[in-house]
């Protein structure tokens, strides 16, 4: 019977399975037509896409006429102009006229499948995602020169999708309506090359003082290397790195069959001489970082245009001789200097423009040496030390490491302000070590650091390499009572005809620190200028500020700030090298008094504030009390109604209770008489054994247990077994003292514990 049932069984398995096979044919056929017929569709709508751009695009002598750039007028703060920048174009070569050289180094950098793709390439594409899963970075462009050409002429270079998009579908429309060779000759006549030169022979007048028809092998591969990065390789910025690039273009060429191993070979790159410029200024190093930021804040727009900036001609003219007249000779300095809310008044990126155009002010990374400090003490005196606080200058070893001071010798039991004064290293290793380096670290983030940061212990002395610009914009915000500074250069942007463009909007300022906290982080300051290690940097008014030497003294710093304007200085050669006798509190310093007399002097005298003053009821301020909502807390009377403080006045203030007439010894007035020996809470949240309190309860038990829910019968029985079993009874939700001794209820805190 069994083997009867089996057959039939499996005969009813296999009907069904036949059944619904059919049924998920018919579903794959479905999926697979609709991929095909969105796939069509979007191909359709592509080829239109195409063809329509293609019929409206301009002739090629049109687009040979058109001059693409814009014509940019930058002025100073009290509106002067400073600069006008426009392109500049050489003389337009023909596809033939242009050497074979500078056509073969441009595609073997740029588009190495140039005569075989269609405008976009899609191999070019995948090896530049793969590049991107292999290294973690986008090191490989998948842009063809069609497609640079496309976004050179009518877009901008905005990374959105939608640009992409557009960028996308004017190179297919490019070249169906142009040959490789007319696109070439565009692209070479048009491409920027950095200095204001557009176009190949443009480039070559301004480099090499010649005409484009004469580029030799090493001089058509430096210009080609020019534009993935036109500042960075730049032969005038960095003629180490243009050189670095032109043998990367020289090996790509000699891969690609473009030149003969033979004719690299006789390339001699340091032989090339380059054409002497004069008369450009330190202006320049302030305008060449600011006017790129117009490609984010205005909309696409080519006409002339006027930019207003916050920069002091007076100031500038003052930062770059302090710097010119005190750098050590074969270095280079820095100089940034920021007005309260963050203006930049005065950028200074090297000692010369003309011989460097690197601006070492918001590009170079270097060590801030004791500089750095100012996070490790920041950290610190946020954990609860004080200027006062003692601590030891002793030999000390962290994790096999062991710091030592300059000149060799341990002061014994200090304070915290002689410990900054004097730059202690062993205290700084031991604070760092007992807030925790992270800690450190989260700080330096938390004031505007924006490069990486190491948490090993020689993090503390200033190891992990920061931008001069941020650095100032730490020591603003110390200036600032803690609340953060965000540099900024332009004010507004309008057209030639006056059209408004760009108004800045005043940022929202974030508390970085308490209040008391930058105070006494200012104590530190002023004493390290008035009798530590920054006294070169005093100038007859108050001034707070700190020096910053790395191993070998190959950096110097002073950073420092006095009414209402800070400056930070940075000194040290570009090749890392050793450079003698400089110090934070020598050069540095010298050059930030120098700047400071001058920018301070039209600015009255401003005393700093660093007397510690909190409310009388906030004695040891936490976290909420500077970073919380006032709306989160209320106050209430012993039945539990809200009142308002005593005296609550429009500043916040606490201001105490009327005199009623009642001293002590008196009898109580409706006061509480505690237990001898139960500490109880007096009228100011004093601690008292035996004595009279002056005031009523802030609240009672019925209110707390109304306000966390230990009335709810229900939760009582959810807590009650753990409470019993641990001994313990239910706790009222955070409460802090208020002003007449009434305490603040944590409302967040209490509906948090009643939803528990």
């Amino acid at each position: 019977m069994a083997q009867n049932n089996r057959p039939r069984s499996s005969g009813r398995r296999r009907s069904r399975q036949s059944d619904s096979s059919p049924g998920r044919f018919r579903w794959l056929k479905r999926i697979i037509f609709l991929f095909v017929f969105l796939g069509l569709l979007a191909v359709g709508g592509l080829a239109m896409a195409v063809w329509t751009t293609k019929n409206s695009l301009p002739s090629y002598s049109s687009l040979k006429a058109s001059e693409h750039g814009q014509t940019i007028v930058v002025h100073a703060k009290d509106g002067r102009e400073i600069v006008s920048i426009g392109p500049s174009y050489g003389r337009w070569l023909t596809y033939d006229q242009i050497p074979e050289s500078m056509r073969g180094a441009m595609i073997a950098v740029e588009d190495r499948r140039f005569y075989d793709h269609f405008g976009v390439d899609p191999i070019g594409i995948a090896r530049s995602v793969k590049v991107r899963f292999d290294t973690g970075a986008f090191r490989e462009g998948g842009s063809t020169i069609t497609q640079q050409l496309a976004r050179n002429i009518f877009l901008n270079n905005s990374k959105t999708f939608d640009r992409k998009v557009r960028e996308a579908i004017l190179a297919l429309a490019l070249e169906r309506k142009f040959s490789k060779e007319q696109i070439l000759e565009l692209y070479l006549n048009k491409v920027y090359f950095g200095g204001g030169a557009y176009g190949i022979d443009s480039a070559s007048r301004l480099f090499f003082s010649h005409p484009a028809t004469d580029l030799s092998i090493g001089e058509a591969a430096i210009i080609a290397g020019l534009v993935k990065a036109p500042s960075r390789y730049s032969p005038t910025a960095d003629a180490e790195a243009a050189v670095n690039r032109a043998h990367t273009v020289l090996a790509l060429m000699q891969q690609q069959g473009l030149i003969s191993p033979g004719e690299a070979s006789r390339v001699n790159l340091d032989t090339i001489e380059l054409k002497p410029e004069y008369g450009q200024n330190s202006v320049r190093y302030f305008t060449d970082w600011v006017l790129p930021q117009l490609d984010f804040i205005l909309p696409e727009t080519y006409e002339p245009i006027e930019v207003w900036t916050t920069l002091d001609v007076g100031m500038q003219r003052a930062a770059t001789t302090a710097i010119q007249n005190n750098v050590p000779k074969g270095s280079q300095g820095a100089l940034v200097s920021l007005d309260r809310d963050g203006a930049i008044l005065a950028m200074v990126g090297g000692t010369d423009y003309v011989e460097s155009n690197f601006n070492r002010a918001t590009d170079a990374l270097r060590q801030p040496g004791s500089a750095w400090k100012l996070f490790v003490y920041l950290a610190a005196l946020e954990a609860g030390y004080t200027p006062d606080s003692p601590v030891d200058d002793k030999p000390v070893t962290i994790d096999g490491w062991t710091p030592k001071n300059s000149g060799g010798g341990y002061a014994g039991e200090i304070d915290v302000r002689a410990a900054f004064a004097y730059s202690k290293n062993t205290v700084a290793a031991q604070l760092g070590q007992e807030v925790g380096f992270s800690t450190v670290a989260s700080m330096a983030q938390r004031f505007g650091i924006t490069s990486p940061i190491s948490t090993y212990p020689s993090m503390v002395l200033g190891a992990s390499e920061v931008r001069v610009i941020d650095m100032t914009r730490a020591f603003a915000a110390v200036a600032g009572k803690g609340t953060s500074v965000e540099p900024y250069g332009i004010t507004r942007v309008t057209t030639a005809s006056g059209q408004l463009l760009y108004e800045r909007r005043a940022t929202r300022e974030q508390l970085l620190v308490a209040p008391y906290v930058a105070a006494q982080m200012t104590d530190l300051l002023q004493t390290a200028v008035s009798i530590g290690t920054g006294r070169s940097a005093s100038i007859g008014r108050p001034v707070a500020g700190k020096t910053g030497t790395t191993s070998s003294n190959k950096d110097g710093w002073f950073l420092g700030f006095s009414s209402g304007i800070t400056t930070g200085v940075w000194m040290g050669r570009d090749d890392a090298k050793r450079v003698p006798g400089l110090q934070g509190g020598t050069a540095p310093a010298r050059a930030f008094a120098d700047y400071m007399k001058f920018a301070t002097a039209k600015r009255p005298v401003e005393d700093f504030e660093t007397e510690v003053k909190l409310p009388a009821w906030q004695l040891e301020p936490d976290d909420e009390a500077w970073f919380g909502n006032p709306g989160d807390y209320y106050f209430v009377d012993e039945n539990g109604n809200r009142v308002e403080p005593y005296g609550g006045g429009p500043d916040g203030q606490y201001q105490p209770p009327p005199d009623d007439g009642w001293r002590p010894g008196d009898p109580p007035r409706g006061g509480y008489r505690d237990d001898p020996g139960v500490r109880v809470e007096d009228y100011r949240g004093e601690v008292g054994t035996g004595n009279v309190t002056t005031g009523p309860r802030a609240v009672d038990e019925d209110f707390l247990d109304r306000a966390t829910g230990r009335d709810d019968p229900a939760q009582q029985q959810q807590r009650a077994p753990q409470g019993r079993q641990q001994g313990a009874s239910a706790q009222p939700p955070a409460r802090r003292t208020g002003p007449s001794g009434m305490r603040i209820i944590d409302v967040q805190q209490a509906l948090e514990n009643n939803d528990r």
